[in-house]
């Protein structure tokens, strides 16, 4: 049975399509002195900061048991985030302003 071009490429293409790692995503970042209680004050790419913050949420219970895309902040998270409650899909924008 002859393959068709479209099934030729699509092999073509899954042979190679690796996902590719954005550098500027491992670069590491210096955290703010707030964000630095919380995934402490080396610089880390921002994978890391993200997955200590959620490492923090989780060890602390700081999920909405209710709603669990809402994380309600203990003073250190206030701090980086900026109010006492925060949307998961905010976090990032929050914690953006925190590193340099």
């Amino acid at each position: 049975m002859a393959k068709t071009s479209a099934q030729g490429q699509n092999q073509a293409a899954g042979a190679t399509s690796k996902k590719a790692v954005n550098p500027a995503l491992m670069k590491p970042v210096q955290p703010s002195s707030e964000l630095a209680e919380i995934v402490g004050s080396r610089p880390l790419p921002r994978s890391e900061i993200t997955k200590k913050v959620w490492d923090h949420i989780k060890k602390n219970n700081l999920q909405n048991p209710d709603n669990k895309r809402e994380i309600l902040a203990d003073d250190k998270l206030e701090r980086v985030f900026g109010a006492k409650k925060l949307s998961m899909f905010e976090m990032t924008k929050a914690i953006n302003r925190h590193v340099s």
